[in-house]
């Protein structure tokens, strides 16, 4: 019996990781034999934890947060000399010339998909209405993940044959699908808190399905419906009016060790157990800070200096000192320009004794003896120095700030320029920049960019507003079929309902 649940469970896996599996079997595996067995042995808490610990392909550098990051206007991973070449599989990402073979893609395309396997896998034990209504919505959560890059999602349902391949959701049908589960499971859902699927959680990603269906329908030419435009408020305006949220006072609040507890804004995060269970979220500061920094960090990835001059001087989300951090090491958060210091004000120096000063210009690749020191870094997540490698930031998935600004956008795509600029403003002036006169589509992207920067928001924005294929600094104008990832060759082995995205083929 062991043997027989074991090989079942492979084999749906290895649907779901794209593995070319080809075994005769020699006698009918049923879903009553699996379940007979895993029932008896299931801790379906257990299971729900795996579940969570799926999210934390949010956390890591190089799986979801270099699709939606280093493929825009905000990142850039340099080659330095020897360091940070990886065969081009940075620049490729920045510069839009990845192939249907780039790893980072293909991994985060699995992983991904693991997740959806588990999440659905739960719902076949005896769980509890809650139990199975989080699984659901991290299921919904990944399942709208995989269609914002991919545009195909792979999907069973509870009880369906393992051994055939999968249905596929395209586009439009997906976040209808990602819908649907939504507002079956949201009474289902506990109020809190954000580490916990929760009844907001489930509005917040509504609201995302609602302003970017149109997108996911058709990336070319994306139509925003008033209808779907009315849902977008509709299911912010719940949010809003719990009065559960609030604007952080300290935006980096948001971000910080501990922001479990101490964030007035965080509706959805991936937790983090400060030395004890993490994923890679120390990924955030490990990959800009220099070696010479505190902590040594691995000399990588920047923002471009088009990007930095979008903040005013008086915007508090450009960063600057913050307790625990820069007193510790004299690290500033936000982004670092200029001569680096210690926490006793000692000016440092990179590896070949120049001054560590950060240069707002960086290119693809870096040549010369300054070649440590190009591009403004980023510190977005506070640098918790107390729990190691296990670090204690949640990353932050959904925040309520995303809820004002989406809601400020179908108000602007209704022609409600005034309700959409009072909306934004509300954001600008908690963050200490001048609230404006009015707001177009342009400054609505921008906003976004300067409250979202590092979050791996920006490539779905820069899709949705139409601006993803413009050439910017490091990068030329690409062609259509970047709207989309290439679906993996193993996955395309294993599963005929799968097919290429145009342009890759």
């Amino acid at each position: 019996m062991k043997i027989k649940a074991f090989f079942l469970m492979s084999v749906a896996l290895g649907a779901f990781a794209c593995t070319d599996l080809k075994e005769t079997l020699n006698e009918d595996l049923t879903k009553d034999v699996a379940e007979e067995y895993l029932n008896s042995k299931a801790d379906v808490s257990s299971l729900l934890r795996g579940c969570y610990e799926g999210l934390r392909v949010f956390d890591t550098q190089d799986l979801i947060w270099a699709a939606q990051q280093h493929t825009t206007d905000e990142t850039i991973g340099p080659t330095r000399g020897g360091d940070w070449d990886d065969n081009g599989i940075w620049r490729v990402l920045h510069d839009h010339t990845w192939t249907p073979d780039h790893a980072f893609l293909a991994n985060t395309f699995n992983n991904l998909l693991q997740t959806v396997f588990a999440t659905t896998n739960l719902l076949t034990f005896d769980a509890s209405a809650q139990q199975k209504a989080e699984a659901r919505f991290i299921r919904a959560y990944v399942m709208y993940t995989i269609a914002d890059g991919w545009g195909q999602v792979p999907f069973r349902q509870p009880g369906d044959n393992l051994l055939n391949p999968p249905t596929v959701l395209k586009g439009g049908e997906a976040v209808d699908f990602v819908i649907s589960e939504l507002t079956s499971i949201i009474n289902d859902l506990p109020d809190g808190p954000a580490r916990v699927a929760n009844k907001n959680a489930a509005r917040g990603l509504l609201v995302r399905c609602y302003l970017n269906k149109g997108t996911f329908a058709s990336r070319e030419n994306p139509q925003f419906p008033a209808g779907d435009m009315d849902k977008v408020i509709e299911y912010a305006d719940q949010i809003i009016n719990s009065g559960q949220y609030s604007l952080a006072n300290n935006y980096f609040d948001n971000f910080a060790p501990k922001n479990d507890q101490i964030s007035t804004e965080n509706i959805f995060t991936g937790f983090n157990r400060g030395g004890e269970s993490s994923g890679n979220i120390r990924s955030r500061w490990f990959c800009t800070l220099h070696y010479n920094q505190n902590p040594s960090g691995w000399n990588g990835f920047t923002t471009l200096s088009d990007f930095y001059d979008s903040f005013e001087a008086g915007d508090t989300r450009r960063g600057g000192d913050y307790a625990g951090q820069t007193n510790v090491s004299g690290i500033k958060t936000g982004l670092l320009v200029g001569q680096q210091f210690d926490q006793n004000g000692t000016a440092l120096l990179d590896r070949k004794g120049n001054p560590l000063s950060y240069t707002r210009e960086v290119k693809a690749v870096e040549t010369g003896n300054n070649l440590e020191v190009t591009g403004i870094r980023v510190i977005k997540y506070p640098i918790d120095y107390a729990s190691g490698d296990n670090a204690d930031n949640d990353m932050v998935l959904i925040r309520y700030a995303d809820i004002l600004l989406m809601k400020a956008e179908a108000h602007l795509r209704k022609g409600d320029v005034a309700g959409a600029t009072a909306f934004v403003n509300q954001v600008r002036t908690k963050r200490g920049a001048t609230a404006l006169s009015s707001v177009n589509l342009d400054q609505m992207l921008a906003e976004r960019g300067r409250e979202f920067y590092w979050e791996a928001m920006r490539r779905t924005d820069l899709i949705r507003f139409g601006k993803f294929l413009n050439a910017w600094q490091e990068k030329p104008a690409s062609g259509s079929e970047r709207l989309l990832f290439p679906i993996p060759a193993a996955a395309l082995a294993v599963n005929p309902n799968l097919e290429q995205n145009p342009g890759y083929r």
